[in-house]
């Protein structure tokens, strides 16, 4: 257990480029903590499957006033829907740039973090793939603010572009499961899971598509970070990558720098 007071910590941020190895850190974070893992990819997941059992039929075209360009609003949508359910209406808001292979717009994401982040109570969470931009960070800094909660720190896990590379593109996943695997680091049994799934590459996971991700992060995620610092929240840098990699010595990687700060 951690030297500080873990009832002192309300929220963490975990930060760094896509496959700089936050995962790792941020089950440390829980673990030592107590906390939980707010992932972005999971909010998207929730209310995009909400909106999914709902079986709505119909064309999401009916809801974008094209000569506004925005959503008509909440309770014609609620008429066209046939319901009023506000998990519903988010998640074919999300659905409406995710089906059109669209970036997200920032109003539509922070609707989303803040209706999920309030089931939280705002508090208890490590927020994993939020903010990711300038527009963001302001916002996530405002509903703390309201809501009296705060960000104690961000942890930054820090990696080389190259070494990113070489790691990630040999990663596999599960896709019953989800487990995820290496190649070389924690390669899987004759190709498969635990569970006897076939594992197999994301097909994000070419080189090509983690440049783009890296390029991502240095033009929005980094101003996002920066953000947050100017408006004094400490930033504590951890190594995403180990001689050895072990479960003790990445907590202790993490745990030093952390404790720096208490």
């Amino acid at each position: 257990m951690s030297k500080i007071n873990v009832d002192n910590i309300t929220n963490i941020v975990v930060s760094g480029k896509s496959g700089a190895g936050k995962q790792p850190r941020i089950d440390v974070l829980v673990e030592e903590f107590g906390l939980e893992q707010l992932s972005t990819g999971d909010i998207f997941r929730s209310y995009l499957g909400k909106f999914n059992e709902y079986r709505y039929t119909g064309s999401l075209e009916n809801f974008w006033n094209e000569d506004e360009n925005q959503f008509i609003s909440d309770d014609e949508i609620a008429k066209g829907l046939g319901t009023g359910d506000k998990d519903v209406i988010l998640g074919m808001k999300a659905k409406y740039f995710v089906d059109k292979g669209l970036f997200v717009p920032d109003y539509i994401t922070n609707a989303l973090f803040e209706s999920f982040f309030a089931k939280k109570d705002y508090r208890g969470q490590v927020l994993d793939g939020y903010p990711r931009t300038p527009e963001q960070s302001k916002f996530l800094l405002k509903i703390l603010e309201k809501n009296n909660s705060k960000i104690d720190f961000v942890l930054l896990v820090d990696n080389t572009d190259e070494r990113i590379i070489a790691r990630t593109v040999k990663r596999r996943i599960c896709p019953k499961c989800k487990k995820v695997y290496h190649l070389e680091y924690k390669p899987p049994k004759d190709g498969k899971c635990v569970c006897g799934a076939e594992v197999i590459q994301r097909f994000d996971d070419t080189e090509e598509k983690i440049r783009s991700r890296l390029n991502e992060f240095q033009d929005k995620a980094l101003p996002a970070l920066n953000y947050l610092k100017d408006k004094g929240i400490s930033v504590v840098n951890v190594p995403g990558h180990l001689e050895e990699f072990t479960p003790e010595n990445i907590k202790n990687s993490v745990m030093s720098e952390v404790e720096k700060l208490y």
